[in-house]
């Protein structure tokens, strides 16, 4: 039978077929925004742009899985619904017909087409091949955002942001036409404004308050304001789901393969060892809205590793959130750099997976010239995320000690030339900045004498040179 291709905006009643409780759920939000709406607490622009978020979940719910479908092939698993505070599934597989945008599911995709490729493996005391990184995804779709949550934000952080930002551009234009006594009396006069009512319009406001006498910077001043990201518009994870990875490197292909989606703003955090409780992971915001919509789709990007230490510190952060100090929390703080030396912990084994190859790609490398490579089917490398001067300077030292045998491979099949030497060391030291997470405690480093720990340690020393006293790198992409 040829597949068919239902447009659910289109056909309401195959909308009601496939999620009969959903076709509810749409006209319960409306009521929602409407009754925001007619209560004053929002204004005509939040309205209809909210209206087009939550008027038909399930089509918006169809284009995210579309997405995710088109970038990472069909599941490999069945689906369940799960605990989005725990990371775990709950009860039996789940039909298509009971997914809708109020719930949360997982389901495993795989990031590469070939299974066998950039995959590390390890023996246990028995000798069975147990997989240590596979290019498995789990992907936790965690649907669509609370209505009533979302004019929550939209009308409290984001519009007390918005309201800031809009006295800031004011003050700003008119510090260069207007005295400060008269810069003040018009900033004290928005401010009392938009405290009295919620304005997402602001040029025209603006322009209201400060009356005649300042024609000649009118349109540089509402140029400015215009600029201003309105409260609705900040709005970004009204449909959200979050990727597990096993490595950072893979997260990296993953956000390269949608690059050619509508993406709204990319946010990496994994390499910055400055931001607040030390939290790595990285947000990629895609517009899945047609011609004239934006709809935010939220993808976070997590490793495994990371994420299972993040579980664990859900209550502390819910708990610091709610005193909303801004400050860092050190159970915290603490409990993230655990969880950061257990995955660098695992890069360091991965590494040693990768020299027990070098002697089986060294017997399998052309020699006539033609494509010959050591390292085909390996992790890809990118280092874009750190300062090139960075890189070169890892590489030069790293030169220094391959030439006088301080870093030296001395099982290779055959005896290694001294650029063969080079090439497999530079390899690693890019597949470290690639793949480790650099930390901000002083000295600590992974016990061990082979070459793979040695390395790893020098690389991952020579990074933490570069940032002190807990600033963080400068970076790239």
């Amino acid at each position: 039978m040829p597949e068919q291709n239902y447009n659910l905006s289109e056909d309401s009643s195959i909308s009601t077929h496939i999620c009969p409780a959903w076709h509810g759920k749409d006209s319960k939000n409306l009521a929602i925004i409407k009754r925001a709406f007619d209560e004053g607490n929002i204004d005509s622009d939040t309205h209809t742009y909210l209206e087009s978020l939550y008027s038909n979940g399930m089509h918006w719910f169809r284009e995210m899985f579309y997405m995710l479908g088109k970038h990472l092939g069909a599941p490999k698993t069945a689906i369940f619904k799960f605990d989005a505070a725990t990371g775990q599934t709950e009860g039996q597989p789940i039909s298509i017909n009971d997914i809708n945008p109020g719930g949360n599911y997982m389901v495993q995709h795989r990031l590469d087409v070939d299974p066998m490729r950039n995959q590390f493996f390890q023996f246990n005391a028995s000798h069975d091949v147990e997989l240590a990184v596979s290019s498995i995804v789990t992907v936790m779709v965690v649907a669509q955002k609370n209505v009533n949550r979302a004019i929550e934000k939209i009308t409290g952080q984001y519009y007390a942001a918005y309201t800031e930002e809009i006295i800031a551009t004011v003050q700003r234009v008119l510090s260069l036409r207007a005295n400060d006594a008269s810069a003040r009396a018009i900033t004290e006069k928005i401010r009392k404004l938009f405290a009295e009512k919620y304005i997402t319009n602001a040029a025209r406001e603006v322009l209201g308050i400060i009356g005649r006498g300042h024609e000649c910077i009118a349109v540089e001043l509402v140029r400015e304001l215009d600029k201003v990201t309105r409260p609705q518009h900040r709005l970004r994870d009204v449909y959200r789901m979050k990727c597990l990875f096993d490595m950072v490197p893979q997260i990296r292909t993953f956000i390269d393969g949608i690059a050619a989606e509508k993406i709204i703003a990319v946010r990496d955090k994994f390499y910055d060892t400055g931001n607040a409780r030390n939290h790595r992971d990285s947000k990629v915001m895609l517009n899945i809205g047609g011609e004239g919509d934006i709809v935010p789709l939220e993808i976070i990007c997590q490793v495994r590793t990371f994420f299972d230490f993040e579980r664990k510190s859900h209550e502390m952060y819910e708990s610091v959130r709610s005193k909303n100090t801004g400050r860092k929390d050190s159970g915290i703080v603490e409990l993230h750099e655990s969880g950061i030396k257990e995955y660098n912990q695992m890069v360091r084994d991965c590494l040693r997976q990768l020299f027990d190859r070098i002697g089986w790609n060294i017997l399998y490398s052309r020699t006539d010239g033609v494509n010959e490579t050591l390292f085909d089917g390996f992790p890809r490398i990118n280092v874009k995320f750190y300062p090139s001067e960075i890189i070169e300077s890892i590489i030069r030292k790293l030169q220094k000690n391959v030439k006088n045998e301080i870093f030296k491979i001395e099982d290779a099949p055959r005896k290694l030339s001294p650029s063969e030497q080079l090439e497999i060391f530079e390899y690693m030291a890019k597949f470290i900045l690639s793949a480790a997470l650099p930390y901000t405690i002083k000295d600590w480093k992974l016990d061990g004498d082979d070459v793979e720990t040695k390395l790893f340690n020098f690389v991952m020393a020579e990074l933490h040179r570069y940032h002190k006293n807990g600033t963080s790198l400068r970076f790239y992409g």
